[in-house]
């Protein structure tokens, strides 16, 4: 469970940057996160959801694509909370990062925050699905 969430994360995390840098033009929330853009959450929510129904569905017992493609949806729409949530955090803090454990990652919390809010969600979506 966790891996797959991990993988759904992480696909999320790295297609929402890079449709963002390529595509990104309308800011998503410009006061919260300022690098963030529309584009690159639309990049990041596809993502998660096609990563979970072509790969995770093969490596965990998720009963099917329909199950898997659920765990997509609570990723895409979980993960950004998780994003904006930390970022609204660091500037009500006024701090850049949390921490310099990984630098030119702006910290720990920074590379953990959408998982931090997915891994509850897909708690809940197994034992609704009662799977495992």
């Amino acid at each position: 469970l966790v891996i797959g969430l991990a993988i759904c994360v992480i696909s999320y995390d790295s297609f929402g940057y890079l449709v963002g840098k390529k595509f990104g033009r309308t800011p998503l929330s410009p006061h919260i996160s300022p690098g963030k853009t529309l584009e690159g959450l639309v990049g990041g929510m596809v993502a998660s959801i096609v990563i979970a129904v072509l790969l995770v569905s093969h490596i965990h017992p998720w009963g099917g694509i329909g199950h898997s493609f659920l765990l997509g949806l609570i990723v895409a729409v979980v993960a950004p909370l998780g994003d904006l949530c930390e970022s609204m955090i660091k500037r009500d803090l006024r701090i850049k990062d949390f921490g310099s454990i990984l630098p030119g990652h702006g910290g720990v919390l920074d590379r953990f925050d959408a998982l931090l809010f997915v891994l509850p969600a897909g708690y809940f979506l197994a034992r609704a699905l009662k799977l495992g």
